[in-house]
């Protein structure tokens, strides 16, 4: 019996791109291509009908943008897959919206091999993609007003917390915050791994949020971060 793959949707209208995240994904033993869109609209058609665990998504192509066809996979309780938006470092001014769509990460077009091979391990097991030289740009628009755009609407699960974290949930709260791994915030609060990861499910449970990424945003949204 063969493990489960990873099953990846490649969303770009440069099919060169998707040509290259192919031959770097397809190599891997515990992942799979299982198809390719050029437009958002494609992207929202193949999600439901591929069933993809991980999509990485262009932001901006003909028909549809990659915020729009992010925000009606997700609003898609069949699909359940986690999307990284896929951008150029220093532009998508308006990225920040795809993290309101809900997007779990982002991937810089010219990243590494093993970055984006990490990446949507990453993202299939569950965990956002917190990668500095792109989110903290992204989160800062969240902590105060950016001038290019009205900020995003404040969701349902932005309220008071029913529970309030434990002083150590907010330390791996900070921490997560600054775009720590697992493993960096064990060393830093001196705990194990595991540890941290029971922390994570605890702060994602009590802020409503679906991934680590979300939990950050509505960190900074509810002054926690």
């Amino acid at each position: 019996m063969t493990d489960p793959q990873i099953r990846v949707l490649l969303v770009d209208d440069h099919s060169m791109l998707r040509a290259g995240f192919r031959t770097i994904l397809d190599i891997q033993p515990d992942i799979t291509v299982v198809g390719e869109a050029a437009t958002g609209a494609e992207a929202v058609a193949q999600a439901s009908a591929l069933l993809p665990d991980v999509i990485t998504m262009d932001v901006q192509m003909p028909d549809m943008d990659g915020i729009e066809a992010t925000r009606r996979i997700v609003a898609d309780p069949a699909v359940g897959a986690a999307i990284a938006i896929v951008t150029t470092f220093d532009q998508d001014d308006y990225l920040y919206q795809a993290l309101d769509a809900g997007a779990s990460g982002f991937l810089l077009k010219n990243a590494a091999a093993e970055d984006l091979i990490a990446a949507v391990r990453a993202l299939a097991a569950g965990d956002g993609m917190l990668a500095p030289e792109v989110t903290r740009r992204v989160l800062a628009r969240f902590a105060g007003a950016s001038s290019l755009a009205p900020a995003p609407a404040r969701p349902r699960s932005a309220t008071p917390l029913a529970e309030p974290l434990t002083d150590r949930e907010a330390e791996v709260l900070a921490l997560l915050a600054d775009a720590r791994t697992n493993a960096e915030i064990a060393t830093a609060l001196f705990i194990g791994e595991a540890t941290v990861k029971t922390h994570v499910s605890r702060i994602l449970q009590k802020l409503g949020a679906r991934d680590r990424v979300q939990a950050v945003v509505l960190a900074h949204r509810m002054g926690l971060a």
